[in-house]
């Protein structure tokens, strides 16, 4: 597993080692940091929760 045991000092080593990673097809892992504050409490429209599909799988299932 990526990162396990591994102390990240800083976002770009992080982003750096994401990037290293690829598919068994070839496809590669394009990766954008966010550098911003999310707003407290902000809410959702009731249409995004309705719409909104959660995928759950084995590895993390919840």
């Amino acid at each position: 597993m990526l990162g396990q045991g591994v102390v990240f000092h800083t976002t770009d080593i992080v982003k750096e080692l994401m990037e290293k990673n690829a598919t068994n097809t070839g496809l590669h892992v394009t990766v954008d940091i966010l550098n911003k504050v999310c707003e407290t409490g902000r809410q959702c429209t009731r249409e995004f929760k309705r719409d909104m599909k959660i995928r759950f799988d084995s590895f993390l299932p919840q």
